[in-house]
């Protein structure tokens, strides 16, 4: 089934005030068109946007977040501060992507301030790949409520995560091929699924729980995740006291 025809996107755009926003004002002093799906929220380094804005963005029903900044090697802090909302975008799609939000309603654009015909032509891009996408969970074939939940869940993990990141996930190499090698590897892969997605599934499941589900097969349908996992992480969470298992009924309770 197709999206609706007269559905009008809703996209929040995080704009760096010294590039990306200087080149959305050429392009609308320039008149180039473009749709006018963006809701533009300015702030002085695209490194400035937290995991946070961007799942409760997501949260509250937007359906695309853009984020634009310098071109890397142009910001005006650290001066690699796009360098950290590069990584953090690379972050959030593999959790959007977790808790059922298609990773590709996210997207990054380095935008200097005279490129305002480059603007233009990424967000007629941006907007026809949400419109086509449709309403929040649309596409996803999710309850918007459950996707909520997730993203819920995440924003809760943000600190942890920052934490993990500080000790764990430091990029040698302050390059976008140096970011996008270690975001690719197979170690790191294997080490953010021990320390972040499996802890954030154990989030939902607890949630879920306390929500009165009770069964492996509800808990699974109702995130999205494969029966196995949810075992695997109730049994793991029984083994800390969290949650107590009624074995001859395999269903699962908050621990008292």
């Amino acid at each position: 089934m197709a999206a609706p025809s007269d559905f009008k996107p809703i996209i929040v755009g995080f704009l760096c005030n010294w590039c990306c926003y200087g080149g959305a004002d050429l392009c609308g002093v320039s008149r180039f068109q473009y749709p006018p799906y963006l809701r533009v929220i300015r702030l002085m380094c695209s490194g400035r946007v937290d995991l946070e804005f961007i799942f409760r963005a997501f949260a509250k029903k937007a359906d695309g977040v853009f984020i634009g900044g310098c071109h890397l090697g142009d910001c005006h802090y650290n001066p690699e501060g796009n360098y950290d909302a590069l990584g953090n975008s690379m972050v959030a799609k593999r959790i959007l992507e977790n808790v059922g939000v298609n990773p590709d309603r996210l997207r990054l654009e380095w935008v200097s301030a005279g490129e305002g015909i480059r603007f233009a032509e990424i967000m007629n891009e941006f907007g026809a790949k949400i419109k086509a996408l449709g309403l929040f969970g649309y596409s996803e074939g999710r309850d918007v409520a459950d996707l909520q939940d997730g993203l819920e869940a995440a924003t809760q993990m943000v600190p942890y995560i920052k934490l993990v990141e500080r000790e764990r996930f430091r990029v040698p190499k302050r390059t976008e091929d140096g970011y996008r090698e270690f975001f690719a590897r197979e170690d790191y892969n294997v080490l953010f699924k021990d320390l972040v997605l499996d802890k954030l599934a154990m989030s939902r499941i607890m949630g879920a729980l306390r929500q009165g589900l009770a069964s492996t097969e509800e808990v699974a349908q109702k995130l999205g995740l494969e029966p196995a996992e949810v075992a695997r992480h109730m049994h793991l969470l029984s083994q800390q006291g969290v949650v107590k298992i009624d074995g001859s009924h395999v269903r699962a309770a908050i621990a008292a």
